[in-house]
């Protein structure tokens, strides 16, 4: 079996990753400053190790890789605002590098890691240059959170072009779930303003797991960076009267059809196979709020 040391484990996609790898027959190390929840369920995979690490640390990032076969790596401040600035910058930034250098002394086979929508412009209270944006609009940091990712991606490419190893980023979206998409209605449809800072995107909680999953073994080379989105957006609203609505002058790389996503996946379906299993419809269909 295939050894993931998954770091970040404790946290929201790190829930999701975890139980979805060792669902799908990966053998997992958990890694995580906070302690990692058991998953819930039978697998057919093995969860070798619940461990607590400080990931700037380099020793301790080494120790905790030990016997890897690839890793992915999840663990960061995942916000801006959620700490001062400088902090935010300078944790991100140490301890992608350690995890980086750890990968790179124990000669795994890949590294898949969470970048961010935010290296695109976020939020938008700037028009983007055109829609639906993609991965060309980049790089555009508009927080030190941001910026955190934007100098990873850099040393990822550094790493990659020194070691040989395929280094994979995925920009996720804003990570949600059903529990989220029950709250639409009052958070997002009442005011088509309030979700403009990321052009009304999201990506299923389910689906972000899917995508480290298909990351881990698409024919891959030197360091990647991909959009990971659902493939509409949260609101009810056709994506090209959002688009008349708020953002008029932003011109339009292609015809928008339905409510399709303004964060473009066209690459990662090309490269990753990846293709959105889940969407808030589902969810207030079954509820019987939508039709």
């Amino acid at each position: 079996m295939t050894h993931v040391v998954l770091t970040g484990a404790a946290g929201r996609a790190g829930r999701a990753v975890l139980a979805d790898l060792l669902a799908h027959g990966y053998d997992v190390t958990a890694v995580d400053l906070q302690p990692v929840p058991l998953p819930e369920g039978e697998f057919s995979g093995t969860l070798r190790g619940r461990l607590r690490a400080d990931l700037t640390d380099l020793g301790e990032t080494v120790e905790v890789m030990a016997g890897a076969d690839v890793v992915v790596h999840l663990a960061n401040i995942p916000a801006p605002g959620l700490q001062a600035a400088h902090r935010t910058l300078v944790q991100n930034v140490s301890m992608n590098h350690a995890v980086f250098t750890a990968a790179v002394m124990q000669r795994v086979s890949r590294v898949v890691w969470a970048s961010s929508e935010t290296t695109l412009g976020l939020p938008f209270d700037q028009p983007p240059r055109y829609a639906p944006v993609d991965e060309a609009h980049y790089p555009h940091p508009e927080s030190s959170y941001a910026l955190s990712k934007v100098l990873t991606e850099t040393m990822a490419e550094d790493a990659a072009r020194h070691s040989g190893l395929p280094f994979v980023a995925l920009r996720f979206s804003n990570i949600l779930g059903p529990a989220e998409y029950r709250t639409f209605p009052s958070s997002a449809w009442a005011d088509v303003q309030a979700r403009r800072w990321n052009l009304w995107g999201y990506i299923d909680e389910r689906d972000a797991a899917l995508a480290v999953r298909l990351a881990l073994t698409a024919p891959l080379k030197g360091a990647s960076s991909f959009i990971i989105a659902a493939a509409d957006t949260v609101m009810p609203v056709p994506s090209s009267t959002l688009m008349a609505q708020v953002f008029p002058d932003v011109p339009l790389s292609g015809a928008l059809e339905g409510f399709q996503t303004l964060l473009s996946i066209d690459h990662a379906r090309e490269h990753l196979g990846f293709e959105p299993q889940h969407s808030w419809r589902h969810t207030l269909t079954e509820d019987g709020r939508v039709r």
